[in-house]
């Protein structure tokens, strides 16, 4: 099943592109299976929120938390390097991948219906606390979770195909095997101690070496969502994840080959 979970998933991405309103491209999604009663979750009440939610939760009958990191390409993060605010395109891009997120849960949500598992479909963003700025259901962490990448510096996950794209997660009472999760980070400064990159080009003093303040990084999105109200609610800057080696790939895997080859 996991194979064939995997298909459906990337053709889903591949056709829903070819709507001639849509102006994004995306990359072939990576996708990652996590066992509903891996141990890791229960950790997240203490790593995330107290409130952080497990499968279960969701779904009385869970067996498998589904996660998948859409990537972007080169081309859109190339657009969203220079300026203070974000660019354009990296707004639409948040608006139409969140709702390409939304389109192809439900069309998991009915692939799974058709052969008889009962599945949760859970928002692409917006499900956080607005005081405190905690998720209950944090995507990065199942990703984590679900062996697809590592975090970095920046508090993005980091996949083999970088970090600039968005993560959504599914949940379902089907039982797939999970994938294994390495130990191998794949932030440069968490291997080596060196980069540090993402934390200078953060555009309103809220990431640091040592530190990361959430409400000065949310008052710059909310920035944004003025700047571009015309396209929508788009609470983006991605300033972090542009331009940086981990961008589009693990650079520290990139590292690694590179001394094997030497």
């Amino acid at each position: 099943m996991k194979e064939t979970v995997i298909k459906e998933i990337q053709d889903f991405v591949r056709k829903y592109q070819n709507n001639k309103d849509i102006k994004t491209e995306w990359g072939i999604p990576i996708v990652g299976f996590a066992a509903a009663d891996d141990s890791l979750f229960a950790k997240l009440k203490s790593v995330v929120a107290p409130t952080h939610a497990a499968p279960k939760d969701f779904l009385a009958d869970a067996e498998t938390a589904i996660t998948f990191f859409i990537p972007f390409p080169k081309s859109l993060s190339a657009t969203n390097t220079k300026e203070r605010m974000s660019s354009r395109e990296w707004a639409v891009a948040y608006i139409e991948t969140n709702e390409l997120i939304l389109q192809l849960s439900l069309s998991l949500q009915e692939f799974f219906q058709i052969r008889g598992y009962e599945s949760v479909t859970i928002p692409a963003t917006h499900n956080w606390d607005e005081e405190k700025l905690i998720s209950d259901w944090s995507h990065r962490h199942i990703a984590y979770i679900a062996g697809i990448g590592k975090f970095g510096l920046n508090n993005m996950l980091i996949t083999e195909k970088g970090c600039c794209g968005r993560i959504g997660s599914f949940i379902t009472a089907a039982k797939i095997e999970p994938d294994v999760r390495t130990s191998q980070p794949a932030c440069l400064y968490k291997y080596d101690g060196t980069c540090k990159l993402c934390a200078k080009k953060c555009v309103n003093e809220a990431l640091f070496e040592d530190s990361f303040n959430r409400f000065k990084c949310y008052d710059m999105l909310l920035k944004n969502v003025d700047e571009h109200s015309s396209v929508g609610y788009a609470d983006v800057c991605g300033k972090c994840l542009v331009a940086v080696p981990c961008s589009h790939r693990n650079p520290v895997m990139k590292k690694l080959q590179a001394k094997e080859n030497s």
